[in-house]
């Protein structure tokens, strides 16, 4: 959507069964309690609607709604500079995940008042005939906000204080649990109803459409097979039968999430995938066609941060602060330059400082990247990365000098010592990940120095800090990708910052803000993966195959290396084609999704859906957390079965009025005091 559809309205919040409060986005001061009449004027609909959207934005970009997302799965863990907000999530002995630390409580605090805001659209306009093409957009968020809860907590209340799906406009602090089959019924019901009554092509940029409402209705229904097969005999709560309120079984919902992906891929307007994997994610391609739903930003500093501004960012919703997490302390290489100082001792810059680009941003070393990931048997094995564009576009792998544009003495420095004593001029590569397969061509990771201090050798690396090493005839310094560590690890180049207003600076006084960029919530591409899922557990195996290798075939393709910086003529898509297995088991397809959809905040949801969890995140490696650090360590997680639901938030259960024996019930068993 443009973005001045925010401009006008805070969200609007409600106090249903949350009693949860939220700020105003923009500038224009909340409502906490609303007359039903209000949603009866042009007004209030406007307002309502531009809420729906608007409150994405507390956790779509939240950094600590990534977090409880990624840590703890296959994909992250917790980095050097991590407090107990990754830690806790990460279960592996360093914290402990409860109803107080969870930070699901991003999403429980949210979604609430934004269902609330759908159930006075929906009542009150089809009682005033507003254009059913309106109200679908309240019931497509219903559905969204419902589906998202339900996945996250197992059960949860349908009745806001006033009823089933009713608008609730008096405090209430008692409240109900519904079983997880009556919760998907609703969402099964509302997203049907969107399908119907959702224009083919969005109103305003952004908006909700048919194939939206189709993406999000397939993979209600793909989950909710899951659910009703339950293969691992994960438990659910609130306690019920797994069966389904209709009669129908686990393949009929399979067969249902195949069928409604399949119409959206053979009808896709107004979507389509982009030629290549580069597009979808580069930040001057934002809002392209294969995005379908996003928590929109951009440059407008009134508006675009959601009245917050884009100064030093607080690391709050509702800002899109989320790659911050990701992104370790790179500023922290040091290079020395030909230049003195006064008193004769060589002067030492640091060659790759803080800018607000895609590639780089500000480093808070708080997720980092596992490291089987990227060694044989990982989805970025070295095999992945010679023909797959998706590594590249991915992952911020090589380090370009940037110095130059912090002005002031720095402009007269012509080149800094590189490895190997060589210069590296500006906007030349200091620092690059290498393969795995490279790391016995690389020299001097251990070199040691004395320290007087402490009357010992310390290692220090071939730069004199990093632990970083040297290769024959190379001016970068460098570290294969089976050595990452807490401390560094490559940057997810998907999420970074970018800015139009650089003007050559390093940022214009912004690198420290949030992110003017939309936050993506969901891709077309990811219906070829739904649809492939469902094809796998229906016994389509050549179904299944053909879907993921449009995503590969596409995967194979590249006219631009970001982490070289320049243009390329690659079509790698039949290599791509015919390294697709012939035979496509849900292992592979989560492969598939992790490779497509890194670290974007999927992977908790796709390993609790498929009962992978503890399979694929018990046992992991990543080196330690100082710089010199380069020897994978192996850390086991506790994962029990009763953690694939996360824990109610404990400020919800203790603003309730009940008893002490209903408020542990109401709580997730696994959490219970």
């Amino acid at each position: 959507m443009k973005t001045n559809i925010f401009k006008k309205w805070g969200v609007i919040c409600m106090l249903g069964a949350t009693l949860a409060s939220c700020s105003d986005v923009l500038d224009e001061e909340p409502r906490s309690l609303l007359d039903p009449t209000f949603f009866n004027t042009e007004t209030g609909i406007e307002g309502g609607l531009t809420s729906l959207y608007a409150h994405l934005r507390y956790f779509y970009g939240n950094g600590y709604y990534l977090n409880i997302c990624e840590t703890g799965t296959d994909e992250y863990t917790w980095a050097q500079s991590a407090d107990g907000n990754f830690k806790d999530a990460d279960l592996s002995g360093v914290g402990q995940l409860t109803p107080n630390t969870s930070r699901s409580d991003v999403l429980w605090g949210t979604a609430f008042a934004n269902i609330n805001t759908a159930n006075g659209l929906i009542e009150n306009g089809e009682a005033s005939n507003l254009s059913p093409a309106l109200i679908a957009e309240a019931y497509f968020f219903r559905a969204f906000d419902y589906f998202l809860l339900v996945q996250t907590f197992g059960g949860v209340p349908l009745d806001l204080g006033a009823g089933p799906l009713k608008y609730n406009t008096s405090k209430v602090r008692t409240s109900v649990r519904n079983t997880v089959p009556e919760v998907y019924q609703a969402i099964f019901k509302d997203l049907n109803t969107a399908i119907n009554d959702l224009p083919v092509k969005s109103r305003l940029t952004g908006t909700a459409t048919k194939n939206l409402a189709r993406l999000f209705l397939a993979k209600a229904y793909l989950t909710f097979g899951w659910w009703l097969e339950n293969p691992k005999n994960i438990p659910t709560y609130p306690e019920c039968n797994r069966q389904d309120l209709d009669g129908h079984d686990a393949q009929w919902y399979f067969q249902q999430a195949f069928d409604v992906a399949k119409t959206a891929i053979n009808d896709p307007t107004p979507y389509k995938l982009q030629e290549t994997f580069y597009d979808v994610n580069l930040a001057v391609n934002d809002r392209n066609t294969e995005i379908m739903l996003y928590a929109d930003h951009d440059e407008n500093e009134k508006y675009g941060n959601g009245g917050s501004g884009y100064g030093w960012g607080n690391g709050g919703s509702p800002e899109n602060f989320a790659y911050w997490m990701t992104t370790w302390n790179y500023t922290e290489m040091t290079a020395e330059t030909d230049k003195k100082d006064k008193d004769g001792k060589t002067i030492v810059i640091n060659p790759v400082q803080r800018e607000a680009v895609q590639a780089l941003g500000r480093p808070w070393t708080r997720m980092a990247p596992i490291a089987d990931n990227f060694i044989e048997g990982g989805v970025w094995e070295d095999a992945v990365k010679e023909i797959d564009s998706r590594y590249d576009a991915t992952f911020t792998l090589r380090y370009h000098t940037n110095w130059l544009k912090a002005g002031g003495d720095n402009a007269s420095i012509p080149y800094v010592i590189g490895a190997n004593g060589m210069q590296v001029k500006p906007d030349e590569v200091f620092f690059s990940w290498v393969p795995e397969s490279e790391d016995s061509k690389i020299t001097n990771m251990d070199k040691t120095k004395w320290n007087a201090d402490k009357q010992e050798d310390e290692v220090v690396g071939a730069d004199g800090k990093m632990g970083f090493g040297e290769m024959p005839d190379r001016a970068d310094f460098v570290v294969a990708v089976n050595h990452i560590s807490r401390k560094k690890y490559p940057i997810n180049w998907k999420l970074g910052i970018s800015r139009t207003d650089n003007n050559g600076t390093l940022g214009s006084g912004k690198v420290n803000g949030g992110s003017p960029r939309p936050f993506v919530v969901a891709k077309f591409s990811e219906l070829y993966l739904i649809a492939a899922e469902a094809a796998v557990k229906l016994g389509k195996n050549s179904d299944a195959r053909e879907l993921v290798n449009v995503l590969r075939a596409r995967a194979g393709k590249q006219t631009f290396n970001q982490n070289d910086n320049m243009k390329v003529e690659i079509d790698n898509s039949q290599a791509m084609i015919d390294a697709t297995p012939a035979t496509i088991t849900i292992d592979y397809i989560l492969d598939e999704r992790s490779r497509e959809l890194w670290g974007e905040g999927y992977r908790w949801f796709d390993l609790v859906r498929t009962q992978t969890w503890a399979e694929k995140a018990s046992v992991y490696h990543i080196a330690g957390a100082g710089y010199a650090d380069k020897d994978l360590q192996e850390f086991h997680r506790d994962i029990p079965a009763g953690y694939y639901l996360r824990p109610i938030p404990q400020g919800q259960i203790d603003g309730m009025e009940m008893t002490p024996e209903e408020k542990e019930n109401y709580q997730n068993p696994a959490y219970r005091n």
